[in-house]
C-alpha cells in the first residue's frame, strides 16, 4: 500500500520520485552482500540541493528516520533501513548528477553526490588528467557514498582515500540548513573543517550533494604482474622493498592461501601458474615509459604473468576484482574490512584460522586485500547471516594486534557494536556530542556508527570496558 507520507512527499520532490511500491523499493532494502535486509517507508529521490534540504527537514519536523543511499555498494549495512532505522525513508542521491567542467588549470573538479566513479573517471580522462581513487564497483558506486564512507580501494597506496582527493563539499546537516564549500582552495585555514569532518561519517551528520575533487596527473604507460609468492611473510618483505625502490607503483593487491583457485573455478578462469602459491600478489605500476628496473628485479625470483595492453592488465585484474563475486556465490559471506600494522599482518593471518574455527565451526576463511596498505578483507562463508559470534572473535583479534576494525568499508550497522575497540570513550564522547549538534532529531542514519541512539556511543564503551574481558597483549 502507499506509504501515509507519500501525498506530502510527492508535494517535496514530485510524483516521478517518491517510490512506495514494495516490489520497486525492494532493490533499496537489502544491500550488496545480501547479508542486510530492512523495510523503508518510501524510497525519495530529491533532483537537487533544495530538494534534499526540504526532505531533511520534514523528516525532521516529523522524526521520521531517513536514510542516505547512493549506488548501494555498501558492505556494512550503512545505507539500508534496518534495524534502528527500519521502516526509514530512503533518500537516494542518484539523480543529484550534476558534473561541472573539469577545472583544468587547478587540476579539480565539482560533482554532484549521484555521479558514478565510473563517469569521473571518463570525465577526468577526457580534459587530461585522473582521479585519484578507483574500485571494483566503479561503475555502481557514486561519489557522495564514497565521501561518506572515506571509500578506500586499490590506489589507496599512492593517492589515498576519498579524503586526501576532497577539497571541498556541500551537504544537508540534521537541522536542515545547508553547507556549501566548494571553492577548492587548496590553502585555507578559515576555521574547522566541516568537509573533513562530513567525510566518513556515513550520512550520520549530514547529506553530501556535491564534492569538489582533487585530480591527478594522467599516467600514459602501464604495467600489471601478477606474481605466485610461497608465504605472507615473503610477500610483505616484496612489498616492502617495491615501496621502497620503485617510484610510480600505483597499487599491490593480494589474494590469500587457496583463494586464487576459489577465483579460477567459480569465474572460469585459466590458472596463472602451474604450482599452487601461497600469496597471488598483484603489483601495477603507472607513469611515462618504462618502470625503474627495480619494478622487474624485485619480482623476477616469482613466478608471474605480466601485461601492458588495456586487455591484458584487465585480464589479470579479474582475479583480484571480481574476487569478492566468487566468494559471494558460496553463499552470504560475514565480510569483515579491517587494516593491521604491516610488522603485524602476517602474525594475524597466521592466528587467524584457529580463531574463525572456534567461533565458526562449519564457516570457511577467504583472505584478500590491500597489501600496500595493511588492509585485509576477511570473508566467512558457511555461518548463518544472524550468527554474529565470528564478526566478534575475528575484531578482537584485530584489536589484540593494534589494527581497526574498519579499513575503507565505514563502521555501518554491522560494526557499530565494536567501535569502542577501536575508540576510546573520550572519543566515542566527541562523536556523541557532534552527532547532537548537527543532527539534534537524531533521524540522520541512525544506529549507523555510533550504534543505537545518538547519545548512547559513550555509555556503550564504559559498559562495554567495564563488562568485557580486558584485551589482552598478544606474544610472540
Amino acid at each position: 500500500m502507499p506509504s501515509p507520507f507519500s501525498r506530502e512527499l510527492t508535494a517535496l520532490v514530485g510524483a516521478d520520485y517518491v517510490v512506495d511500491d514494495r516490489d520497486v523499493r525492494a532493490g533499496y532494502e537489502v544491500d550488496w552482500t545480501g547479508r542486510f535486509r530492512g523495510t523503508a517507508t518510501a524510497v525519495v529521490r530529491p533532483g537537487s540541493t533544495e530538494e534534499v534540504a526540504a526532505l531533511v527537514e520534514w523528516c525532521a519536523s516529523r522524526g521520521v528516520a531517513l536514510v542516505p543511499q547512493g549506488g548501494n555498494t555498501g558492505l556494512v549495512g550503512g545505507g539500508i533501513p534496518t534495524g534502528d532505522a527500519e521502516g526509514a525513508v530512503v533518500l537516494s542521491t542518484r539523480r543529484l548528477d550534476r558534473l561541472e567542467p573539469v577545472d583544468v588549470l587547478a587540476g579539480q573538479v565539482t560533482t554532484g553526490a549521484g555521479v558514478t566513479l565510473a563517469r569521473i573517471h571518463e570525465h577526468a580522462a577526457a580534459a587530461g588528467w585522473a582521479f585519484g581513487v578507483d574500485l571494483g564497483a566503479r561503475d555502481t558506486a557514486t561519489i557522495g557514498g564514497m565521501v561518506a564512507t572515506n571509500a578506500g580501494g586499490i590506489r589507496v597506496l599512492r593517492h589515498g582515500p576519498m579524503r586526501a582527493q576532497l577539497l571541498g563539499v556541500e551537504a544537508v546537516l540534521g537541522i536542515g540548513a545547508v553547507v556549501r564549500h566548494l571553492g577548492g582552495l587548496v590553502k585555507d585555514n578559515t576555521g574547522y573543517d566541516l568537509g573533513g569532518l562530513l567525510v566518513g561519517s556515513e550520512g550520520t551528520l549530514g547529506i553530501v550533494t556535491a564534492a569538489r575533487l582533487r585530480l591527478v596527473p594522467l599516467q600514459p604507460d602501464r604495467i600489471v604482474v601478477l606474481a605466485g609468492v610461497p608465504t605472507l611473510g615473503e610477500a610483505m618483505a616484496l612489498v616492502a622493498e617495491l615501496r621502497a625502490s620503485v617510484d610510480g607503483l600505483d597499487a599491490i593487491e593480494a589474494i590469500l592461501g587457496d583463494g586464487l583457485d576459489l577465483a579460477c573455478d567459480q569465474l572460469g578462469l585459466s590458472r596463472p601458474f602451474a604450482e599452487p602459491a601461497g600469496v597471488a600478489l598483484l603489483a601495477e605500476w603507472a607513469g611515462h615509459g618504462e618502470p625503474p628496473d627495480a619494478f622487474a628485479k624485485a619480482l623476477a625470483p616469482y613466478p608471474s604473468a605480466a601485461a601492458t595492453d588495456a586487455a591484458g592488465r584487465a585480464a589479470l585484474w579479474r582475479y583480484r576484482e571480481e574476487f569478492a563475486l566468487a566468494i559471494a556465490r558460496l553463499g552470504v559471506p560475514h565480510k569483515l574490512d579491517v587494516t593491521l600494522p604491516a610488522a603485524a599482518l602476517a602474525a594475524f593471518v597466521a592466528a587467524l584460522p584457529d580463531v574463525v574455527a572456534a567461533a565458526a565451526p562449519d564457516g570457511r576463511l577467504h583472505l584478500f586485500g590491500h597489501l600496500g596498505d595493511g588492509n585485509l578483507h576477511v570473508n566467512v562463508t558457511g555461518v548463518d547471516p544472524d550468527d554474529e559470534a565470528v564478526d566478534d572473535t575475528v575484531l578482537r583479534l584485530v584489536a589484540e594486534f593494534g589494527g581497526s576494525i574498519s579499513a575503507e568499508h565505514g563502521v555501518g550497522r554491522a560494526k557499530a557494536p565494536w567501535l569502542w575497540l577501536s575508540r576510546s570513550p573520550a572519543e566515542l564522547a566527541a562523536f556523541a556530542a557532534i552527532k547532537r549538534a548537527l543532527d539534534p532529531a537524531g533521524i540522520l542514519n541512525p544506529g549507523v556508527v555510533l550504534g543505537g541512539g545518538q547519545s548512547a556511543a559513550s555509555g556503550l564503551a564504559v559498559r562495554r570496558q567495564a563488562t568485557e574481558e580486558p584485551i589482552a597483549e598478544r606474544s610472540e
